[in-house]
């Protein structure tokens, strides 16, 4: 059965992981198992306490190059339905931020399906993250450890060579 729900939503207001799970699952007695991930505000980062982070995004095209990732996911595993919510704005320190949802009909295929999501957003979603520190506002960098995450997925990222992390 087909999930009428949207499979990508950029918001500001929060997510409640329960309600999102039962509808991925409605009416689909195909689904055996169900992968979340959820992602929060780290409060610290590279040694510094960090009380909010700022999102900014270019809308349609984020939510384009999203749509473009749910579709290589279900192209690379067999999945039944999958979910992204990615939060934008002023968020602060433990809010959470996004989250993936697979649904497949083993556990194995969803696992996987999850973690590709996560590697392909890290490097590939349009978006732009201003961490609040004691020392103020600064761009978050890309890092050289999510290329290499997606690289295991026989995809190339160069954000982190690149040295671009503001719009």
């Amino acid at each position: 059965m087909k999930n009428a729900m949207p499979r990508v939503s950029i918001q500001t207001q929060d997510f409640n992981l329960a309600t999102e799970t039962e509808a991925l699952r409605a009416g689909d007695g195909g689904v055996g198992a169900v992968v979340a991930f959820v992602g929060t505000v780290r409060d610290a980062s590279h040694g510094q306490s960090v009380s909010a982070m700022e999102l900014e995004h270019y809308p349609g095209m984020t939510e384009a190059a999203i749509e473009a990732m749910v579709d290589a996911a279900f192209a690379r595993f067999d999945i039944r339905a999958a979910r992204v919510i990615h939060r934008v704005g002023l968020l602060q320190a433990c809010e959470q931020i996004v989250l993936v949802l697979v649904a497949s009909a083993h556990r194995g295929q969803a696992f996987q399906a999850c973690e590709f999501l996560m590697d392909y957003l890290k490097t590939q979603a349009p978006f732009w993250k201003k961490e609040t520190t004691p020392a103020g506002a600064q761009w978050v960098d890309a890092r050289v450890a999510d290329d290499e995450a997606l690289a295991r997925w026989g995809l190339a990222s160069n954000n982190a060579a690149d040295g671009l992390v503001a719009p």
